[in-house]
């Protein structure tokens, strides 16, 4: 069994209540949008780290990170990009992708709304983290847990941040 902290669309901020939520978290996961080295840095200083890099991410990121992932975690096929759409309206590149090669479970960023859905034509499950980030239309910062075990997802955990531009509490 694994724990993997999912988010995407930081545009460059690091929200520390991440080191929180993503504590018990044995991978973190980030679908694009970086938008600074620096939040890149972070995560992989405090847990492995996969990522992808996003629209608005430059050359620092797109050397340390691809534009596409596709790996195996826990016998489950996973494909994560950042602009990726959802089933029944994905990205024309990535729809292709997807249909040369079905994960089991694909991810993306980008629509800074967090969701949840399954593909029933194609089998597999699409998660989008939402966006961990001040910039950007959401209203709320959000994030995911995903529990991967035995080559299914088990566990599912939208994690709210609090509102676009709120600072953790200072203690």
């Amino acid at each position: 069994m694994i724990q993997i902290g999912l988010l995407s669309d930081t545009h460059g901020h690091f929200d520390d209540r991440i080191y929180k939520f993503f504590d018990d978290v044995d991978e973190i996961w980030h679908a694009g949008d970086f938008g600074s080295v620096e939040v890149s840095e972070k995560l992989s200083a405090f847990k492995p780290l996969k990522g992808v890099y996003g629209n608005i991410d430059d050359q620092a990121i797109r050397y340390v990170h691809p534009q596409d992932q596709r790996f195996d975690c826990e016998g489950v096929k996973v494909f994560m990009t950042h602009i990726g759409g959802y089933p029944g309206r994905y990205n024309p590149r990535v729809r292709k992708l997807i249909d040369e090669d079905t994960p089991d479970l694909f991810i993306c960023g980008h629509s800074h709304l967090l969701m949840v859905k399954k593909d029933k034509k194609r089998g597999l499950l699409h998660l989008n983290p939402g966006a961990a980030g001040n910039q950007g239309g959401h209203l709320v910062k959000t994030m995911m847990i995903v529990q991967i075990s035995d080559g299914k997802v088990t566990k599912l955990q939208g994690v709210e941040l609090g509102p676009r531009g709120s600072k953790p509490a200072r203690k």
